[in-house]
């Protein structure tokens, strides 16, 4: 059976020519494509500026909320390159921002882009480009207050806690409390800048502006005032003690 077998077996020389050059084309091709790899890898692809928001829409055939959501995606993803994988502080902040802005452009209510602005991008440690990223959030902020509070209150946590700048924190928090008025924000963050008066060390600042939000009459859920005049009573007392 064996004997069978092996006399069975053609030899090597039997093999058409055909498809030895066939495995020759086939390991210079697999030569080529690592030694080309190997040249792409060592090279960083910038981040180049964004086609109008009209053409990705029409890429995405016309479907804008999804064209956005894509956009996104690939955007958070560039950091990401072949065999490279670039920090934050080597991006283009400025290109970052205008792409963020063109995808705002494609879906004005979707949320994500500030989020990653203020979570995402803002967490690189370079007050410049921290800095970027949260007047990029104002500008947004400002067009749509009350669907865009929580970009703000975001950027309130970042100037505190990240930069260090209470100023601009407060600065933050203040443009919440007057811009984003409407019944669905929450009252925690409509309050931010009242605690960070108190950061501040300004508690008669604080006690001023929480004492007039009780005497206008522009709270009608009764948990609020309580928990404002309690507030209120705790700022006074601490003020009496210095």
């Amino acid at each position: 059976m064996m004997r069978s077998l092996l006399t069975a077996t053609r030899p090597v020389n039997d093999v058409p020519r055909v498809i030895w050059l066939l495995l020759l084309i086939s390991l210079i091709g697999q030569c080529l494509f690592h030694y080309f790899q190997a040249d792409l890898e060592a090279t960083k692809k910038p981040l180049s500026s964004p086609p109008d928001s009209e053409i990705i829409s029409l890429v995405g055939l016309s479907d804008r909320l999804t064209s956005a959501r894509l956009t996104m995606l690939w955007l958070q993803a560039f950091d990401n390159q072949p065999g490279i994988s670039l920090s934050l502080k080597e991006l283009d902040y400025a290109r970052v921002i205008e792409w963020l802005d063109v995808i705002l452009q494609l879906d004005s209510h979707m949320q994500y882009p500030l989020l990653a602005a203020a979570r995402f991008y803002a967490e690189v440690p370079d007050s410049g480009r921290q800095r970027q990223m949260l007047r990029f959030i104002q500008d947004k902020f400002l067009q749509q207050p009350d669907v865009r509070w929580s970009s703000m209150a975001h950027a309130v946590y970042i100037a505190k806690h990240r930069l260090g700048d209470i100023e601009l924190a407060r600065h933050f928090a203040r443009l919440l409390r007057l811009h984003a008025t409407a019944a669905h924000v929450p009252y925690w963050a409509k309050q931010m800048e009242f605690f960070v008066l108190e950061d501040m060390g300004e508690l008669e600042a604080a006690r001023i502006l929480i004492g007039g939000l009780l005497d206008s009459g522009e709270l009608d859920d009764p948990q609020q005032q309580r928990f404002l005049a309690e507030r209120l009573q705790q700022l006074e007392q601490r003020i009496q003690s210095q």
